[in-house]
């Protein structure tokens, strides 16, 4: 039994719970933020609950709602935490947005503004779209051409070509029309460290004014472990600022949607029943299990605390929980 924890009201993972999980399951999904790290720090045991898992033949994938990275700049974040993942393996609600727009055979002469930061950005380049907005500037784009050039005044030149809507400002003067792209088809909104009320204004006018111009929402999260003192707003803070000026709800892409599941489905021949989803959250990550068919062990090491879990008015309950992932290796050796 994990160490202090009740059996009410779900299930509390036990030594045989856990043996029967592992042996019921062919691969675990988990979540990133309050499960495998909180902002660059790596919750402890994490690296030995991976390498047992992998020896005992499961199959590994994460599924993260955090937009602010792209696939490839997980995988260095894996790295650099010591632990080794595929892009294959990491699913992220950016690359969910870039696959959603292509599967819907997005116009290609129509652009995507983003509302977000440098991994909804540059998962849409790889997948052929053209955007623009994202952060107070695209790092990755002046980090690339930096290697290119190298040198400051063709460094200086890339950037000022770049856009910084991070930086504008709007003065709401008397007769003010705020100008935008009519060639706007979609709006992508996702996590932002950089939002304003210039941004705002950009994809309200776009969603408003742009006829059929969609809106995405990369997802719906109200906080995160941003770093590993505490919790900040998540991106469904920006997704509620945007959907109430607009009076519209937003097509989500990322967890609890099954829009991701379609994806990691069609990578690996596994069935929903023969996966476990691990995370922190009930409202994204445990209704994602339930929704797409998975087993579903939610984490204490996050968001979701146990009195949040055991109160009358929550509705969704894991099939399993626990303090933490690392609490399957001292479970699955006694």
């Amino acid at each position: 039994m994990a160490d202090g924890l009740p059996s009410f009201p779900c299930g509390l993972l036990t030594a045989d719970a856990a043996r029967s999980l592992v042996d019921s399951v062919d691969a675990f999904l988990f979540d990133c933020d309050g499960v495998i790290w909180k902002g660059d720090k790596l919750i402890e045991g994490v690296p030995e609950t991976m390498e047992l898992l992998r020896k005992m033949g499961k199959k590994l994938v994460f599924v993260t709602n955090n937009s602010r990275k792209s696939r490839k700049q997980y995988s260095k974040k894996f790295r650099t935490l010591g632990l080794e993942v595929s892009e294959e393996e990491i699913f992220t609600s950016s690359f969910a947005a870039a696959m959603f727009l292509k599967l819907n055979n997005f116009p290609p002469e129509k652009k995507v503004y983003v509302v977000g930061e440098d991994g909804i950005l540059e998962e849409l380049r790889l997948a052929g779209f053209e955007c623009f907005g994202g952060p107070c500037l695209s790092h990755f784009v002046v980090f690339y051409k930096l290697q290119i050039l190298h040198g400051f005044r063709e460094l200086e030149l890339c950037n000022r070509g770049l856009r910084e809507d991070g930086k504008k400002n709007i003065l709401l003067e008397t007769n003010f029309y705020f100008e935008h792209d009519k060639s706007v088809g979609a709006v992508v909104v996702g996590l932002d460290q950089y939002f304003n009320y210039y941004k705002m204004q950009y994809a309200r006018t776009c969603i408003s004014e742009n006829p059929g111009c969609l809106f995405i929402a990369t997802n719906r999260d109200p906080t995160g472990h941003m770093t590993s003192a505490q919790e900040w707003p998540g991106a469904g803070t920006m997704v509620a600022a945007v959907s109430c000026s607009v009076q519209k709800e937003p097509i989500v892409v990322g967890k609890p949607s099954s829009f991701l599941m379609d994806f990691l489905l069609k990578s690996f021949n596994l069935e929903t029943s023969r996966m476990c989803m691990v995370g922190d959250r009930l409202d994204t990550d445990i209704l994602f299990g339930q929704n797409t068919g998975c087993k579903t062990l939610l984490v204490l090491s996050g968001c979701t605390t146990l009195p949040e879990l055991q109160d009358a008015s929550n509705t969704i309950h894991p099939d399993l929980y626990t303090n933490s992932v690392y609490d399957l290796v001292g479970l699955l050796q006694q």
